[in-house]
């Protein structure tokens, strides 16, 4: 369900200025028991209140203000916050009043003056009858088979959909040029007629796909921001992204930067959909999709198109956010690590590196044992091998027990089938004594290593925030996994594998 945001006070910051011309909008709601009304806009993916009439008499409402409403499609809150309908405020009317009645409300609906509301009410009288009809089928099956009666439904719901289809395109093509034909295209799927056949006579799925991906959008006016304040735009949006284009880093780049090139810069439909954007890709669970964030930060915030979204602080931490990002992508060389195993730690615990309290201590520790530390280091790129696990981890961290020992496992199993492979294990910390015996303990024999010179800057340059954090990468130390659970380790590394194998042909 949509949230109502009640409060002006709440909306965001870039939601545009009123302009001081006034509104007036009178709703006659026969028998209405509201004492309390609400005037409330759809915005993206949110809706919020734009007027409160506090004193409801006999049904009539009244929402009047000197700042003008900004287009949008609105609807009437009961003060229960309960939905009554949607109606259209445009730029140059907002003077509006609306009559119906709570017993029969949508066949009442009437807006005297305003073509666009009386057309709009017709349309969804129509819309509510064929959804009354498609409700009344099962009813229409008695005596039928549960065969025949799913043929029967299927048959009816057909017709009924095509009868919608056809009226709605009948009713975009009659209101060109009006705000509602624009509204109802968007709820409108572009589907594809006289499809070919493919090569296996069935319709070309191809085709199909093609069509509705290339129309999605037809019709659709993104330097229109009254779009934002209508029912469907968000929802067709997130479709778009989520289920329409082919889910790939580089594909949604590009429908991304198509998208925002239809926008005016500065408008509240840039405006809002960078700041769907940015969290939506900040936040993906689907490994690589950091790409698209950081493209995201390449593209609009470096180049100054985030102000007005957020404020300056936030936006640099954003941008010092790609910068941690940035060498972590997939495909990316990952960046090298001088670390310390079990045997270099005596070597620089006579240094002093155990015991140094401050960061400027540590500093003048190496650049005195500089020299002698280049004998002592573990570097991540002096490992050969054709499979690489980085795997970042803490003694002290619970999931790192149940993890770790899993691990070692796929290791042992992958070592069994004679894949040229080697784990570079970082511990995180610091208590050498505890860390010595956890690896004794637990019989971890692969390369054992932590920052005990205090020079990787392992939190950044690994966004390390916390454990386990676990890497793949191939012979070249470019990235091809990153962050992934320990049961899918042995499956990329067996797909690093084909692509070998595929190169060599």
């Amino acid at each position: 369900m949509r949230k109502i945001v009640l409060g002006l006070s709440l909306l965001s910051a870039f939601t545009g200025a009123f302009a001081q011309t006034g509104h007036d909008i009178r709703v006659n709601f026969k028998n209405a028991k509201d004492t309390v009304m609400y005037l409330a806009f759809y915005q993206f993916d949110k809706s919020y209140i734009a007027d409160t009439c506090k004193k409801v008499v006999k049904g009539n409402a009244v929402f009047k203000g000197k700042n003008s409403l900004e287009k949008g499609v609105y609807y009437v809150v009961s003060q229960e916050k309960g939905r009554y309908f949607d109606f259209f405020i445009s730029d140059k009317n907002q003077n509006i009043t609306i009559t119906t009645d709570t017993n029969q409300m949508v066949k009442n609906l009437r807006a005297p003056g305003s073509k666009e509301n009386n057309d709009f009410f017709d349309y969804i009288r129509f819309i509510t009858n064929k959804n009354k009809e498609f409700g009344e089928l099962r009813g229409k099956t008695k005596g039928l088979s549960a065969k025949d009666s799913t043929a029967f439904v299927n048959e009816k719901a057909k017709e009924i959909n095509a009868a919608v289809a056809d009226f709605e395109r009948s009713f975009v093509e009659g209101h060109k040029g009006m705000f509602v034909a624009d509204v109802i295209n968007l709820k409108m799927e572009k589907e594809a007629k006289d499809i070919p056949k493919a090569s296996n006579g069935r319709p070309d799925s191809i085709y199909i796909y093609n069509y509705y991906k290339n129309h999605y959008w037809d019709g659709v006016n993104f330097q229109d921001d009254g779009i934002l304040r209508t029912p469907f735009f968000a929802d067709r949006v997130k479709k778009y992204f989520n289920n329409i284009i082919v889910q790939n880093p580089d594909t949604v780049n590009i429908e991304i930067d198509r998208m925002m090139g239809k926008t005016k810069t500065g408008s509240a439909m840039h405006k809002f959909l960078l700041a769907y954007f940015t969290p939506t890709y900040e936040s993906s669970k689907v490994m690589g999709f950091d790409k698209v964030f950081v493209h995201i930060i390449d593209t609009y915030f470096r180049t100054g198109q985030a102000k007005g979204i957020y404020e300056d602080a936030t936006i640099q931490k954003i941008i010092e956010r790609g910068d941690i990002l940035k060498p972590l992508l997939l495909g990316s060389k990952a960046p090298d690590l001088l670390m310390i195993d079990t045997i270099g730690h005596k070597s620089i615990a006579k240094m002093g590196f155990d015991t140094v309290k401050t960061s400027s201590g540590a500093t003048k520790l190496y650049y005195d044992n500089v020299q002698s530390l280049a004998q002592v280091f573990t570097p991540l790129y002096g490992v050969k091998a054709d499979y690489l696990v980085l795997v970042f981890w803490d003694v002290d961290c619970g999931h790192c027990k149940t993890e770790i020992p899993k691990l070692i496992e796929e290791y042992h199993a992958l070592k069994k089938e004679k894949y040229d492979i080697k784990v570079f294990s970082v511990y995180t910390q610091h208590d050498y004594e505890k860390w010595r015996k956890y690896i004794i303990e637990n019989k971890l024999d692969w390369i054992n290593v932590y920052d005990g010179v205090h020079v990787n800057n392992i939190k950044e340059k690994y966004d390390i925030y916390s454990t386990p954090v676990i890497y793949i990468l191939d012979r070249n130390k470019v990235i091809k996994a990153k962050r992934i659970g320990t049961e899918q380790v042995k499956d990329i590394v067996k797909n690093m594998e084909r692509e070998y194998k595929s190169d060599k042909k």
